[in-house]
């Protein structure tokens, strides 16, 4: 198949992440695939040099002309038989480009913001393809109206060439935050917001370091809460066990030096791709059970399922998983082999390749 995939955003996030992973994973499994992307963004960044064929435009909203030509030029130089999206201000455009030319079109939705009536409506009708990242979402737009059979599943592919345990790393970076080898590494990775449950999570690991000498936790990210989070964790007593750094594109030397990593959402999230890293990295997760996240893990296997907002709870489970070296290490094993089988990005490549071809 001749693929031809738009994405003109400028950002770096797990969207993103998302498009360029896949649209490589069709390359490599023997497809045709071009791209429409933003110079210079990380999008172009992810796929320059790497076999993708690529024409610049930008979307600055649904009816930007640049973004249409754009389109339009790609379209009749390599006339391809799918039109693939990620982005809402795309949707639009794309759907009366790929009518007009007589394309199908795959889009995809990441998030579960909600969508303009008549957006909702017409543009799962309007796509061959309308694509969520996990069941709870596929449910959740349901019970907002969308048929069923508009509404199909595929799950975020994963670069396992890219997320790996790396022994060497894991020392370089542990040394280099001060953190010995025997001590015991949590982390967190993500925006420093309340409904993050970074609060929770403090309180919990606080508790658990009163008996757990050897336990620190590494906070990755920023957000609006940040000066107010600093502060609950200088109030704490246990100051000089939180490592806290900002986010940096590249999140392996962060995996590398953790034990175990812990998403303690509050709020609804449609998936979590911070857990499926870990796990394919070689760290065993700590999850709410909310939203899309019980899907990105095989509870007692690879990982535990919490309830969201139980401090008692998540101290618990902190403090069995700190004080069993050899479950966690099982846990790693098997948290790689599960992604491996539910995430690799050539496992998601057959998915969306079988799901592209089935008879409209």
């Amino acid at each position: 198949m001749r693929l031809l995939f738009v994405g003109t955003n400028r950002g770096g996030g797990g969207t993103e992440s998302h498009f360029v992973t896949l649209a490589l994973a069709m390359l490599a499994a023997g497809h045709e695939v071009a791209a429409v992307v933003y110079p210079d963004s990380p999008i172009h960044t992810g796929l320059s040099g790497r076999g993708v064929q690529l024409f610049h435009g930008t979307f600055r909203n649904a009816i930007d002309p640049r973004g249409i030509r754009a389109v339009l030029k790609a379209s009749r130089d390599f006339y391809p038989d799918w039109i693939i999206s990620n982005f809402s201000k795309e949707y639009w455009p794309l759907a009366l480009i790929a009518r007009s030319l007589r394309i199908k079109l795959a889009l995809f939705k990441h998030m579960d913001f909600p969508m303009r009536p008549a957006t909702r409506y017409f543009i799962p009708r309007l796509a061959n393809r309308f694509i969520v990242i996990s069941d709870f979402m596929r449910e959740r737009f349901i019970a907002s109206g969308i048929p069923s059979s508009h509404i199909q599943v595929l799950y975020n592919p994963l670069d396992l060439n890219y997320f790996h345990p790396d022994p060497i790393l894991r020392h370089a970076t542990r040394e280099a935050w001060g953190i010995k080898e025997d001590d015991i590494v949590l982390g967190f990775i993500g925006a420093l917001h309340r409904d993050k449950g970074i609060f929770v999570l403090a309180d919990a690991v606080n508790q658990a370091m009163v008996s757990l000498p050897k336990l620190k936790t590494v906070w990755i990210g920023e957000g609006p809460h940040s000066a107010e989070f600093l502060a609950h964790i200088n109030r704490s007593g246990f100051a000089n066990r939180h490592i806290i750094h900002k986010w940096a594109a590249d999140v392996r030397p962060n995996y590398a030096a953790m034990d175990m990593l812990a998403i303690p959402t509050t709020k609804t999230e449609t998936f979590g791709r911070v857990s499926i890293e870990a796990q394919a990295s070689g760290v065993p997760v700590l999850c709410s059970n909310l939203g899309g996240i019980p899907e990105t893990l095989a509870p007692g296997v690879t990982g535990r399922l919490l309830p969201p907002g139980d401090i008692p709870a998540w101290r618990d489970a902190i403090l069995a998983m700190a004080g069993d070296a050899q479950m966690r290490t099982r846990m790693q094993e098997q948290g790689r082999v599960w992604v491996t089988q539910q995430f690799s990005a050539p496992v998601i490549a057959r998915q969306f390749e079988r799901m592209l071809e089935q008879e409209s």
